[in-house]
């Protein structure tokens, strides 16, 4: 369990620094993008009982 829930700790670490590129870039596309791998991404660790220490918020 303990590389499930760093390796999804990490895959929101990536999507977050991606969307917070495509914000800079001004790339909504990519921001939509990002945003609902973020969602994904938290939807699945909770499912799975992954508690998520420093969420961030979306833009």
């Amino acid at each position: 369990m303990r590389e499930f829930t760093s390796g999804i700790q990490q895959r929101i670490r990536d999507a977050e620094e991606a969307l917070k590129r495509a914000l800079d870039d001004g790339d909504d596309f990519s921001v939509d993008v990002h945003q609902a791998e973020i969602e994904d991404l938290r939807r699945l660790a909770a499912d799975n009982g992954v508690q998520l220490h420093c969420e961030r918020e979306t833009a």
